[in-house]
């Protein structure tokens, strides 16, 4: 099998790339900030992972990110735009019995769409603690620092390894620092309407969006599992495949 990439249409028209892999079951995978698919599911097994226990891969781009558009316009950008990409993906894809998984900023769009009314059988929050969903917008706030300081960052300042990831993946730091400003908190309250079964999913040392217990707890249907690595290391592990495989196929 091999990965097959269309191009669908978001909001207000913004093309972006959807790579699958795999027959069976679809399962919507979304990257986490700065990342693409290729490199959050395709490069380390986790979509292969998938597709050979039975289910298909199917993974945007979001937008600003790897083979999507990357508008520059702010008209691009109004708040909860990726909440509309992904209905729209949903509708134009025809998904109607799936599951979804999330990575980091994947994660926090991934539980948005679902306090939204999307109703997936299943869902995996990776990378993902309480805070990073309630309190995103200081989580956001460091990014955009990062984003603004770029040129001037050295080794040892916290922004360092940001400005290195946004380097190496080529990020367009016009149009990501747009769609930063346009993801908003979610107030612990709307947790209440994610009701399917959901796994919190977070490398050993990974809390950069917060403690994944206090989230599951937060979840009315939660179970936790971890992997190894940090926040940037544990997508390189099988383990994190393996895990959403194993969730999935009960």
């Amino acid at each position: 099998m091999s990965v097959v990439t269309q191009m669908v249409a978001g909001h207000a028209g913004t093309r972006l790339a959807v790579h699958r892999l795999g027959e069976g079951r679809p399962v919507l995978l979304l990257h986490g900030l700065f990342s693409n698919a290729a490199t959050n599911w395709i490069k380390f097994g986790h979509a292969q992972k998938l597709a050979d226990a039975g289910f298909e891969a199917i993974m945007p781009d979001l937008r600003a990110h790897g083979d999507s558009e990357a508008p520059t316009d702010p008209a691009a950008y109004p708040a909860g735009v990726l909440l509309r990409d992904v209905g729209m993906l949903v509708q134009a894809l025809e998904l109607e019995d799936f599951d979804l998984v999330g990575f980091s900023l994947g994660a926090r769009t991934s539980a948005g769409a679902v306090i939204g009314g999307l109703r997936p059988r299943r869902l995996v929050l990776s990378g993902m603690g309480l805070t990073g969903l309630t309190g995103w917008d200081r989580r956001a706030a460091f990014f955009i620092d990062a984003i603004d300081r770029f040129d001037d960052v050295v080794r040892g300042d916290p922004a360092w390894l940001a400005v290195q990831f946004m380097r190496t993946m080529g990020v367009n730091r016009a149009a990501a620092r747009l769609l930063l400003t346009s993801v908003g908190d979610i107030e612990p309250a709307e947790l209440a309407a994610v009701a399917m079964p959901t796994l919190v999913l977070c490398g050993t040392e990974d809390r950069d969006n917060g403690s994944p217990e206090e989230l599951v707890a937060a979840l009315p249907d939660g179970s936790q599992s971890e992997v190894p690595g940090t926040h940037m290391s544990s997508v390189t592990f099988g383990a994190l495949g393996q895990a959403i495989v194993d969730f999935l196929a009960r």
